[in-house]
């Protein structure tokens, strides 16, 4: 497995190209001429299928050392998250192994609030790993409320969910993620949204 200093010392070797830019505004990068950019969510996957700008591709923030060969050898880079945060965070990864890197000022947010189309293939616009922290805290809450008022023994739920969320950190594999990822809302729908005040189009299931 490569170590960060000999990710950046590959990185110099193959991929040879500028160091980090100004970020691109939304009109910019809508308006952008040729030559062509490769366009990076660096969000999670399930982020990205709840709506996505056309044409880019996902490589996850903590993957994106080990899929190098997925950026592609001369196009110039420009990094999209939510909001801006995690991409300029993985350009400053993506820095020293000098790419033609930029960063999407404001993220998919600013895509959207500019209503410009998105794509999406899943029925719910929150994410699932927004779900399960949204489930986990509901849980704990109301554990802690029941043990005041009720019976004691209701802290056993919080630490219950407390033992998931550690398990979940060590070993990647989330129970709540896995049952919430089954729910209706959350089935594939390979749907295209033009904004957030237009309709969906496309085939649900």
């Amino acid at each position: 497995m490569q170590t960060p200093e000999s990710f950046c010392q590959d990185s110099r070797s193959f991929y040879v190209g500028g160091n980090l830019s100004s970020p691109v505004t939304v009109s910019e990068l809508r308006n952008q001429p040729a030559p062509p950019t490769l366009l990076v969510d660096v969000r999670s996957s399930t982020e990205f299928a709840s709506g996505h700008i056309p044409g880019a591709v996902n490589i996850p923030m903590d993957q994106i050392e080990s899929r190098l060969g997925d950026l592609g050898l001369n196009l110039p880079i420009v990094l999209v998250c939510q909001s801006g945060k995690r991409a300029r965070m993985t350009a400053s990864l993506l820095e020293p192994c000098r790419r033609q890197i930029r960063v999407l000022e404001g993220g998919t947010t600013a895509w959207i609030e500019a209503d410009l189309p998105v794509v999406a293939s899943v029925r719910t616009r929150l994410s699932l790993e927004r779900q399960v922290r949204l489930g986990a805290g509901l849980l704990v809450l109301t554990g802690a409320i029941l043990a005041l008022t009720v019976n004691p023994h209701w802290l056993f739920l919080c630490g219950f969910v407390g033992l998931g969320l550690s398990f979940a950190g060590l070993t990647d594999i989330c129970g709540m993620g896995i049952i919430l990822e089954k729910m209706p809302w959350n089935n594939l729908s390979q749907c295209k949204i033009a904004g957030p005040n237009a309709k969906q189009s496309g085939t649900g299931p």
